[in-house]
């Protein structure tokens, strides 16, 4: 009897157990189902960013030259400067490795310079904003060059462009600038279990930005803030301090990173005046502002 009643005890634990453990695991994969993967991104230099996603890594942008290597941008803003301003944190072999696809915006020398196309493997593939800059690519010796869409799926990870302007309206009304600005795009980033990711790429604040920003509700938002300007013009080309205001007011619960300063003559806004501005206006813990080299985790 006593042995039947030991017996009972034990199986009774031994059920009680069971099902302890298996509401366990239970919670563990609901944690699991819940939680996001991390995105992590480092800034290099200017533009030029690397994006681990989905366990997928994209280089965006690059400029490998050294620090002096070209003259600055014509009817530009400190002209007289060398581009890039500031060396590259780390050799360019550190930067391409375990690079799995390049994007590259647009071809402006400060996005896409004559190292990184020496330097960057020819059968890389590599993602642009359109047909003209196909061409311009493949005649460079690329041989896996995709345009981008509203839905391009990549090492699980699916990217959609987006659009932008890359300067004012009273800007492109003049066809030499309006030539010498081009066109540019945008990136959003999404896979399951990780954070939507919305690259604005080099252009101001437009109606496609907010669209894109109602459409997919990002919550990391990375922006080109480096305020650059041309020549004859008080507005700039690209975003700055007042569009990283906005964005944290529009998109409160997202993460703001700013990069693209620095590092190119044209740049007039930088690194630490953008940081007194966003802890003058309360918003710094909203706003990443990496430095060459840095990396964060999302």
């Amino acid at each position: 009897m006593k042995l039947r009643k030991m017996a009972y005890v034990f199986m009774a634990f031994a059920t009680h157990l069971t099902a302890a453990n298996s509401f366990a695991a239970e919670s563990v994969k609901t944690v699991t189902d819940t939680n996001y993967s991390a995105v992590q991104l480092q800034e290099i230099r200017n533009a030029t960013v690397k994006i681990t996603y989905a366990d997928t890594t994209f280089l965006i942008d690059p400029m490998l030259s050294r620090k002096g290597t070209y003259p600055g941008f014509k009817n530009t803003y400190r002209s007289e400067l060398r581009n890039p301003l500031v060396d590259l944190p780390m050799s360019e072999q550190d930067v391409l490795k375990d690079v799995d696809a390049v994007i590259v915006t647009h071809t402006h020398l400060d996005h896409w310079d004559d190292a990184a196309q020496k330097l960057i493997p020819k059968t890389t593939p590599l993602f642009v904003q359109n047909q003209s800059d196909a061409d311009i690519i493949r005649n460079q010796g690329f041989m896996d060059v995709r345009i981008l869409g509203k839905h391009t799926e990549f090492g699980g990870v699916t990217l959609r462009k987006t659009g932008g302007q890359h300067g004012t309206d009273k800007m492109y009304a003049s066809p030499m600038i309006a030539k010498f600005l081009g066109e540019a795009m945008g990136v959003v980033f999404q896979a399951p279990q990780h954070k939507t990711l919305y690259l604005a790429g080099d252009t101001i604040w437009r109606p496609e930005v907010d669209q894109a920003l109602s459409q997919f509700k990002p919550e990391i938002i990375v922006l080109n803030a480096g305020y650059a300007r041309i020549d004859g013009f008080d507005d700039s080309i690209i975003m700055g301090k007042k569009d990283v205001l906005k964005a944290s007011k529009v998109m409160p619960k997202a993460k703001i990173v700013a990069v693209h300063m620095d590092a190119i003559n044209h740049m007039s806004l930088t690194r630490k005046e953008l940081k007194q501005f966003v802890q003058a206006n309360g918003i710094d813990s909203h706003v990443d502002i990496p430095q060459d080299g840095e990396t964060l985790q999302f």
